[in-house]
Order: structure tokens, then sequence, then C-alpha cells
């Protein structure tokens, strides 16, 4: 069983670097989970976050690849006890008049929002936890999903502790 792992990586903002990140994964045959990117407070900077399942030696030349990259400034691994996951979900599900109020209760419940409601379908947005999105997804699957999709997932250490350290990364490698 590979263990999951999560990656913040700050980068330039600059055409191409994602290209790059993503074709260094595709070369070495390495599976990206999920992937999510944008702005910081710094306009000059993106932060990526990759989720991967690898072993720790996997783990340990994928950062080593994605230090050698040129627009790559800093890469630190999230502890998942100390930093907080996100993710949003959308979900359509159907729902007749009979059922509607159910999947209503259950939206309530996973304090998610209904974002569209049509004749025989409602349209659901969730944010939280990977573990909570699945429990969602599960208990709404007897009712019929028409449509699901989830972002990619966004951290951050918990704390004061930044991926900067509290000062503006200036515009070299910083390892």
């Amino acid at each position: 069983m590979h263990n999951r792992h999560t990656l913040s990586v700050l980068v330039e903002n600059k055409p191409g670097v994602l290209t790059r990140i993503a074709g260094m994964f595709a070369r070495r045959a390495y599976n990206i989970h999920s992937l999510a990117v944008g702005p910081t407070d710094d306009p000059r900077l993106s932060r990526l976050t990759l989720v991967v399942g690898t072993e720790a030696v996997q783990l340990e030349q994928i950062t080593k690849q994605l230090n050698k990259l040129v627009h790559v400034l800093k890469i630190v691994e999230l502890d998942p006890e100390e930093s907080v996951e996100r993710e949003m979900q959308l979900i359509k599900v159907a729902a007749d008049p009979v059922t509607r109020s159910q999947v209503i209760e259950l939206a309530d419940v996973f304090r998610a929002k209904i974002v569209d409601v049509a004749h025989d379908a409602i349209t659901i947005e969730v944010a939280g936890s990977p573990a909570k999105l699945e429990a969602m997804a599960e208990l709404l699957e007897p009712f019929g999903i028409r449509e699901l999709v989830r972002s990619g997932t966004i951290a951050l250490a918990r704390g004061s502790r930044s991926i900067t350290d509290g000062s503006k990364v200036r515009m070299q490698r910083v390892v």
C-alpha cells in the first residue's frame, strides 16, 4: 500500500511552470492523485499543492527532481497532523418531490450548500476534508448521483508556520 503525501510547492508565477512539473511526473511515471495551483499573496509566486501516493524512496526522488526545476523555489511536505487540508465537491443528485427533502436534510448535516435546484435534481456544494466528501457521496449514492466533481486538495500548515517562514521569498531558489 502506498502512502499519501501532500507537498506544498512554491514556484515563480511564470508561463510553462506547471507544464514542466507535470512533464517531470509523466517522464518518471509518478502518479499525481491531486493537483491544485493558484496565486499567493505575492503576485510573483504561485503555490502548487500536490498529493502523491508513493513510498518514501520515490518521494525523495520526486522532491530532488522538483528541486532541479529552475522556477521551483521551495518544497515542503505537509504532515497530516500539523496541517489543514480541504477540497470542494459539486455533486448533482437525483431528487424528485418525494426524495428532495431527504437530500436537502443530508446536505444540511454536512453543512453543504444547495447551489442549483432543477425539477428532477439538486446540485450540492460541499467543502471539507477528503474523508468528509467521500462520506457525503457515499450517503447520497442511493438517491442516484448524476454527476460529481472534486477540486484538488489545498493545504496549509497549522499555526503560524508558513512555507515562506513569515517573510517574503526573494526570487531566488530557497531549498
